[in-house]
């Protein structure tokens, strides 16, 4: 595209890779120096996965456009394409996400979770090296860069409930700059805006962060959604999980709603616990 210039910018959640997220302060390292180029104006607009944006944005700055959803499913690869079920006991799988450690765990308390940091190249080539008998990746970073073939299986939504936003690309500015966001807006996608507005709700509402497991699906079918999401300790023993149905028009109340429904079963509790 004429005109566009690429500014290359490495930030502090990709420069650390020895910690887990939820040790060095969570997924808005991906992000702020980003938000600084765009503040002094070396940078226009960010592109980011949605998944690693904070729930609240920061002052003076929006999202101007979301695009189409890719696939939204997190993706099971393993050696030798031992599926998940055949895992041997107390096989270790690769993942920094608590999200899908503590699903994993639900469903197979055996196994080791342990952290897997890195670019996608470098996390495959652990697992090739035999560092872990599986890793867990998302599906969408895998398609895009064409190393689909590489998936084992995929994970339907009833045993592993994507993270808000999962597989969406969402593209911000500075919030003051009126005419570079109606350009961007023609890249919207309704639909995708639609799920991730009530997916992010739903972080929102718990005020969600690292510290505990949280994940939320939205689907739409014609003018209806329907959203599930969950809340559950890092070690797979308490998962609650609740689904609400209503207008697509209403994404944000029904995300506040599911959002609410989790903390009356008890999600509160088990989201104070585990940020403590």
């Amino acid at each position: 595209m004429d005109g566009v210039e690429l500014l290359p910018l490495s930030t502090r959640g990709d420069e650390i890779l020895d910690k887990s997220l939820q040790k060095i302060g969570g997924k808005g390292l991906f992000i702020k120096e980003l938000e600084v180029a765009m503040q002094t104006g070396a940078a226009d607009i960010a592109v980011h996965s949605m998944k690693d944006v904070p729930a609240v944005m920061p002052d003076g700055f929006c999202i101007a456009a979301i695009l189409d959803r890719a696939n939204p499913h997190d993706a099971y690869l393993s050696n030798g394409d031992i599926h998940f079920a055949d895992l041997p006991v107390g096989a270790t799988i690769g993942s920094s996400s608590l999200r899908r450690q503590a699903q994993l765990k639900a469903r197979r308390p055996d196994v080791q979770v342990v952290p897997l940091r890195g670019n996608v190249n470098t996390r495959l080539a652990k697992l090739e090296e035999g560092q872990y008998d599986a890793i867990i990746l998302a599906s969408a970073g895998l398609e895009r860069l064409g190393l689909e073939a590489r998936i084992t299986s995929e994970f339907d939504t009833e045993d592993m409930l994507p993270a808000s936003a999962q597989g969406v690309i969402g593209i911000e500015c500075r919030d003051d700059r009126q005419e570079l966001r109606t350009v961007l807006a023609r890249l919207e996608d309704p639909i995708s805006k639609l799920s991730t507005t009530a997916e992010r709700a739903v972080s929102a509402t718990l005020d969600a962060n690292c510290q505990s497991p949280v994940a939320s699906y939205a689907t739409v079918t014609g003018d209806n959604m329907t959203i599930a999401a969950l809340v559950a300790s890092p070690d797979g023993t308490t998962v609650i999980r609740r689904q609400v149905q209503g207008r697509a028009a209403d994404a944000e109340a029904l995300g506040v709603r599911v959002a609410n429904d989790l903390l009356d079963a008890g999600a509160g509790k088990l989201l104070g616990e585990h940020s403590a």
